[in-house]
C-alpha cells in the first residue's frame, strides 16, 4: 500500500488517526491503544513509513493489531496457549555433555528456576537430554494463572517473548522484573553461543538469530510502553 496521508496524530482516546482519520485494525476495530507511550510509539511508526507501508517496519503496530484483533475477544483461550510452555521449559532440559555446556546452563537457568519456586511455591522437574518429562500439575496450573492474570494487550507482547526463548519461567521473570531483557536473551541463547565458540558463525545461522533479535526486542520494548 501506498502512502496515502501526511499528518499523524492520536486523539484523546488514544486512537492514531492519518489526517484525522482513524487508524483501523486488519479486523476494522480503530488502532486504540492502552497508554499514552504506546500510542506515541505506533504513531511514530507511521509518521516514519516512506513511500509505501513496510509491515515489518511496524512492529508494534502489528502487535497492537494482534491484541485488539486477535487477543481481546477470547484473552482466556490465547492465555491457554502461551501458559501450554510451562510443559515444556526450556530450562527443565539440560545438556548431559560436555561438562562446560552443562555448567554454563545451570550458571544461566537455576537462578530463574529458583526465583519461580519462590514467587509462585512450585516445584519443577528437570531432565538431561530433550525426552519430555511432564511438570507438576500444581507448577502448571499456577504458572497458568500468572499468564491468565494478564490483560490482552501484555498477553500479545508475551507470546513472541515466549516462542523465541523457549522459556514461560524466564519471560515472567522479565514482566516481573527479575531479570533484563538482555539477562533473559543470554540464557536463552546459552546453547547457541556456546555451539559458536566452539564450531565458528554460519551466516545463514546469524541471520536467523538477529531476525529473532528484533523481534524480542520490539516484544519487549511493547511491554515497556504498556508502563
Amino acid at each position: 500500500m501506498k502512502r496515502f496521508w501526511t499528518d499523524v496524530s492520536v486523539d484523546a482516546d488514544r486512537v492514531v488517526r492519518l489526517d484525522a482519520r482513524p487508524v483501523r485494525t486488519p479486523g476494522r476495530t480503530p488502532l486504540a491503544l492502552p497508554t499514552d507511550a504506546l500510542a506515541t510509539a505506533v504513531a511514530d511508526e507511521w509518521r516514519a513509513v516512506g513511500e509505501t507501508i513496510d509491515p515489518r517496519a511496524m512492529p508494534l503496530t502489528g502487535l497492537a493489531n494482534a491484541a485488539i484483533d486477535r487477543v481481546a475477544p477470547d484473552p482466556g483461550l490465547f492465555a491457554a496457549g502461551l501458559a501450554s510452555y510451562a510443559e515444556s521449559d526450556l530450562l527443565c532440559y539440560r545438556a548431559e555433555a560436555p561438562a562446560e555446556l552443562v555448567a554454563r546452563e545451570a550458571a544461566a537457568w537455576d537462578p530463574l528456576l529458583d526465583w519461580a519456586r519462590v514467587r509462585y511455591d512450585v516445584h519443577f522437574a528437570c531432565v538431561g537430554g530433550i525426552m519430555h518429562r511432564a511438570q507438576p500439575p500444581a507448577t502448571v496450573a499456577r504458572l497458568s494463572e500468572a499468564v491468565a492474570s494478564r490483560p490482552p494487550f501484555a498477553l500479545v507482547a508475551l507470546q513472541p517473548i515466549v516462542t523465541i526463548t523457549g522459556t514461560l519461567v524466564g519471560t515472567l521473570a522479565l514482566v516481573e522484573g527479575a531479570i533484563d531483557a538482555e539477562g533473559l536473551w543470554t540464557a536463552a541463547t546459552v546453547d547457541e553461543t556456546w555451539q559458536v565458540e566452539r564450531w565458528g558463525e554460519d551466516a545463514l545461522a546469524a541471520a536467523a538469530r538477529d531476525a529473532r533479535r528484533r523481534e524480542y526486542d520490539a516484544a519487549v520494548r511493547f511491554l515497556r510502553l504498556l508502563g
